[in-house]
């Protein structure tokens, strides 16, 4: 596995197009130079700060069938209130995740999105990231204030 800031990050030559799209999108929401990726054939998992929260982008390789999942935690499990805060996380994915969702990944409440390549444009690249990473920003203070750890 190589690991490297995203800001000296080698070129991908044999992977431009997706790779480029997301160094690009993060490299303008990152944070205080945050942004990591790791290499592991035949994917890459990128890591950055954004407000409040870290975000998370793989992709998990390159042929149209291989996805790209973005992911940010918001709360750590278990918390008060369970039955609540799941209600809520419905009523928001509902209202207000667009492409995103809440879900439960291990112990933690997470926002996520997750798409394959196939006819994968770099706007909705752009868009999924941003919208990841801008609604757990959002929420991820108020969820932890109102529901906390049990």
């Amino acid at each position: 596995m190589t690991s490297y800031n995203i800001d000296s990050a080698p070129t991908a030559e044999s992977t431009p197009g997706y790779v480029e799209i997301i160094e690009t999108v993060i490299s303008s929401l990152q944070e205080d130079r945050s942004a990591m990726v790791s290499h592991v054939e035949p994917g890459y998992v990128w890591k950055f700060k954004y407000g409040s929260v870290e975000v998370f982008v793989q992709l998990a390789g390159t042929q149209e069938e291989d996805e790209l999942m973005i992911w940010a935690a918001v709360l750590k499990l278990p918390v008060k209130n369970e039955a609540q805060l799941l209600r809520r996380l419905m009523e928001m994915n509902w209202a207000s995740t667009f492409e995103a969702r809440f879900a439960i990944s291990g112990d933690q409440v997470v926002v996520c999105a997750q798409r394959t390549l196939a006819e994968l444009s770099p706007t909705e690249v752009s868009r999924n990231i941003t919208i990841v990473a801008t609604i757990a920003d959002d929420h991820d203070e108020a969820l932890q204030a109102e529901f906390g750890q049990a």
